[in-house]
């Protein structure tokens, strides 16, 4: 594949050059910082948390921590941002349809108002902030900010770019002139005499052209009061000012969805270099695959809808997600099915148990043993190419058949490659360490079991199914009490003793 390496100093750091897809430019590029620049400033497009996040949503919030974690791996600190919508903006990239806070707001049944948007947003944000931290994502690494609170700023940066001519007002609110950006739709190479009326972006009589988009949205009714009328910001204009009050006016690396190319994206690029001045907005483009289920895209018209807590709720481990989304390349489509997880499940409780025979044979050695370098080397040619984490689980499947390693060496040099892939290995909790359990134990028929213990698994799993999870605990506790141990999988219940 080709790579741009463009002709400028070499980092100080030994190991390979970490190359990234750039969307803009559409190839790979070496990512160095600019002179002048001593943090990579990163801003990760974030949640609508209107509801709770599903997991094609979360996938590219572990992309995201991956490329985080390969930066600082190869020396660059990283100031990262992800921002929160706590209030609506459209359902699509459209400059109409049903606003998402509004629509969540009457699923449950509360009235439309200020007050209630901030009350479902604080609700599902905090959710949203648990899922992360169960896919072992630092959130104290990250900053959060809230869209509603950087109102002012972004109708600071509409009013900056009606003074300079590139907004007009509408009836309905105020819009971009894509006329006036000549590179716009750069990103990605979008093709706009191809664009059809009515085909991306609803017909507005006094809309100037199909590709202008809405800076602000009147609405008599609710809102925030501004220069033009009560209303909100437009969606792309929040991302354009949050990164300019947090990162600058211009940044290193800027990710999303692959869905956001063609609109959100190449809007925040014209609004933003056209209020500033400054080009490029943002350095680096990277983005995401999406998330299929069962070969199809995740929707709820569907019914294929999978949260985090329905992958706790079949007894398999959060983690055992973010394995599985390492399996493949995030510019790939890839595929969830129950059996991929439940098989991601057993190859991390491998690594896991790997990982604890390994500390409890050493016993009390401290340090635990020094990295290999020709291991680390092989592992860092694949994740910095591209963050190619298949590869780089690879390079760790391959390095524990290495018997010329030491078991101290080894153990070193697999903690020393979690630092990277996130997948708990440093610091396992009760539930990896249970999960670990099971491939360090010797499986037993359930069959064999004697009879009061069949009978409290047979109990237990009605529990389960009636929800009754206190009583399931108890059983649970119970059979752990008699020395059995149990884990709940795909393919079913297994036993194992002590």
């Amino acid at each position: 594949m080709f790579r741009n390496v463009p002709h400028k100093k070499e980092p100080a750091r030994s190991g390979p050059p970490l190359f990234l897809y750039n969307t803009l430019g559409k190839e790979l590029q070496q990512f160095d910082l600019p002179d002048h620049v001593k943090t990579v400033r990163m801003y990760n497009c974030g949640p609508t948390v209107y509801n709770v996040q599903q997991i094609g949503n979360l996938s590219m919030f572990v992309f995201a921590d991956i490329l985080r974690r390969t930066l600082e791996k190869n020396g660059f600190p990283v100031k990262q941002v992800i921002n929160i919508t706590d209030f609506g903006h459209l359902t699509s990239d459209a400059d109409e349809g049903e606003d998402k806070m509004t629509k969540g707001l009457k699923r449950e049944k509360m009235k439309v108002t200020m007050e209630n948007m901030a009350l479902l947003a604080e609700r599902y944000t905090q959710i949203f902030f648990d899922d992360l931290t169960k896919l072992n994502i630092d959130t104290t690494k990250i900053e959060f900010p809230r869209a509603s609170a950087y109102v002012p700023a972004q109708i600071a940066m509409i009013r900056a770019l009606e003074e300079k001519g590139y907004a007009y007002q509408t009836a309905n609110g105020v819009y971009f002139d894509t006329s006036l950006f000549p590179a716009y739709g750069a990103l990605g190479g979008i093709d706009l005499e191809g664009l059809r009326e009515g085909a991306r972006v609803a017909v507005d009589e006094d809309k100037h052209r199909p590709t202008d988009f809405m800076l602000w949205k009147s609405d008599p009714k609710i809102g925030w009061d501004s220069p033009w009328g009560k209303g909100f910001p437009g969606w792309h204009i929040e991302c354009s000012a949050m990164i300019r009050a947090t990162l600058g006016e211009q940044i290193d690396i800027h990710t999303g969805g692959i869905e956001h190319i063609p609109v959100h994206h190449n809007n925040e690029i014209a609004q933003s270099e056209a209020a500033t001045g400054k080009k490029p907005f943002s350095r680096f483009w990277i983005h995401r695959a999406h998330i299929q289920i069962e070969g199809q895209k995740i929707s709820k018209s569907l019914g294929n809808v999978i949260y985090l807590s329905d992958v706790i709720e079949r007894g398999l481990h959060p983690l055992a997600l973010r394995y599985l989304f390492l399996g493949a390349h995030y510019r790939t489509n890839s595929n969830f099915s129950w059996e991929a997880l439940a098989a991601s499940q057993t190859a991390l409780a491998k690594l896991l148990a790997l990982r604890l025979s390994l500390a409890g044979t050493l016993g009390t050695v401290t340090p635990p043993g020094i990295v290999s370098m020709a291991w680390q080397q092989k592992f860092m040619e694949r994740i910095n190419d591209d963050l190619d984490t298949p590869g780089a689980l690879a390079v760790i499947w391959e390095m524990t058949k290495d018997t010329t390693l030491s078991k101290a060496d080894l153990l070193a040099t697999l903690l020393d490659f979690d630092r990277v892939l996130g997948l708990g290995l440093i610091e396992p909790n009760e539930a990896a360490r249970t999960l670990a359990a099971s491939e360090m134990q010797e499986e037993v028929s359930i069959d064999s079991l004697p009879e009061a213990i069949q009978k409290m698994i047979t109990e237990r799993e009605e529990a389960r199914q009636e929800k009754s999870w206190s009583r399931a605990d108890e059983l649970r506790n119970e059979i752990d009490a008699a020395g059995y141990t149990m884990e709940d999988g795909v393919g079913g219940l297994r036993v194992f003793k002590k």
